[in-house]
């Protein structure tokens, strides 16, 4: 099955927001508490002056790192109103970083999402698809969950016929401890729709994804 016309975009094309810090949920107090008492636990003195700051700059980063708490990632995929789509709409080399859940360390990549406008047509701004994989990632995360949570927005938001999200990712949580392999990469995806039940528009999207790698 082919998915024509079609409109194909590299994410660095396309200017996504940055989420509102202002918003978020992150009590930098108590992070900068936290923060000091485990440096105390790994043997360090936080009143070292190469350290005396770590709390107060990991609290900022974390603001920084999980604003997407407070945000609804259905919200940053309003249809545009006077626009309608028929073909495949992609936007791939989407490049995120996110923290995992299991050990707060990061997990760095990039991400193709792609849909199929439904019924009524819905489409989105380009640039909006990018922002919910930006918005999804800064919170704590596995890569597992990641994929089905853009996948969900984009049915909520846009209630498209399909829905493909690929993320491909490097795990520090694995590359730095544990096993110690740099340079794996843990490949996710996320099919609905025909891409769930078609082999051969799963195939495409999947090739067009991958060729901006």
């Amino acid at each position: 099955m082919s998915w024509n016309p079609r409109v194909v975009i590299s994410a660095s094309e396309a200017l996504a927001e940055d989420p509102d810090r202002a918003s978020s949920l992150v009590d930098r107090a108590r992070v900068e508490a936290a923060v000091r008492e485990l440096l105390i636990g790994i043997g360090e003195d936080p009143s070292r002056e190469g350290v005396v700051e770590t709390p107060r700059r990991v609290a900022e980063a974390y603001a920084d790192l999980f604003a997407g708490i407070a945000i609804d990632p259905v919200s940053v995929l309003e249809p545009l109103p006077d626009e309608r789509g028929r073909g495949l709409i992609l936007v791939r080399d989407i490049r995120f970083a996110s923290i995992c859940e299991h050990h707060l360390l990061p997990f760095i990549g990039s991400a193709a999402v792609g849909y199929v406008p439904g019924a009524e047509g819905r489409i989105t701004g380009l640039s909006k698809v990018a922002r919910v994989v930006d918005v999804l990632s800064r919170r704590p995360q596995v890569q597992e969950r990641l994929v089905r949570q853009v996948a969900d927005a984009l049915e909520e938001a846009l209630a498209p016929s399909s829905v493909a999200v690929i993320i491909e990712a490097e795990h520090l949580c694995m590359t730095m401890r544990g096993v110690r392999k740099p340079g794996s990469t843990v490949v996710t995806t996320e099919f609905r729709g025909a891409f769930a039940d078609d082999p051969g528009a799963r195939a495409e999207v999947l090739a067009l994804a991958r060729a901006g790698s």
